[in-house]
């Protein structure tokens, strides 16, 4: 009974309340400020110090010659021998460097570096959005534990949704990557005890280097 007799008060409180609403003023929603913060006219500023922010190393290079120059002495500090290039674009530009360039299938599982190229660069989190089609494939922007990227300062686009539009325009609806990736620093995990680990998942390294197209 004593029950019952709780449960009637709390409803008639209810229905008292609900009878004489009170009049609460309705906040309207901030429909002027810009979610994110201006990126400003420097693209290749804002997505620099992102991609670096993300644990990303950074290469500016003002031409393929210095491409070149600055891959050898990379590689050469690294002391990697097994450094896989697949895309045709690549070792045409990459042709007279001293480094020796592998591509045969059965040395892959032995593979160091991975050398790709990208879809684009995106300014707001400094990733590198990279696909499946490019002849690099899937494996090559994943399986080495250095990932190298060459791309150009034209790539370099504000948001991702810019990002994915060039992907669009790229390519026709039937022949959509099979695969799309936003690449954003190194593999990382923080599931053992919350310590950051790099290289969990993927490449350690990721090195991006940039050339400037503006002029061309």
């Amino acid at each position: 009974m004593n029950h019952l007799k709780t449960k009637d008060i709390i409803i008639g409180k209810v229905k008292q309340a609900l009878s004489s609403p009170t009049n609460v003023p309705v906040s309207l929603p901030d429909q002027e400020s810009a979610i994110y913060p201006d990126l400003g006219d420097d693209l290749e500023m804002a997505f620099a110090e992102r991609f670096l922010a993300v644990k990303g190393q950074f290469f500016f290079c003002i031409d393929h010659n210095e491409l070149v120059e600055q891959i050898e002495k990379f590689t050469a500090s690294r002391k990697v021998k097994n450094i896989f290039v697949w895309e045709k674009n690549l070792l045409t530009v990459l042709d007279k460097s001293a480094i020796r360039f592998k591509t045969k299938e059965e040395e892959f599982i032995n593979c160091e570096v991975g050398i790709t190229t990208c879809e684009s660069l995106v300014a707001r989190t400094g990733s590198i959005l990279v696909s499946s089609k490019t002849l690099s494939g899937r494996r090559l922007t994943v399986f080495p534990p250095i990932h190298i990227v060459v791309a150009y300062t034209s790539q370099i686009v504000a948001e991702i949704k810019d990002g994915f539009a060039l992907i669009k325009d790229k390519y026709s609806t039937s022949s959509m990557p099979s695969m799309i990736s936003l690449v954003t620093g190194p593999s990382r995990t923080a599931d053992i005890e919350k310590t950051l680990v790099l290289g969990a998942h993927g490449p350690r390294e990721l090195i991006l280097f940039l050339i400037d197209d503006s002029i061309n």
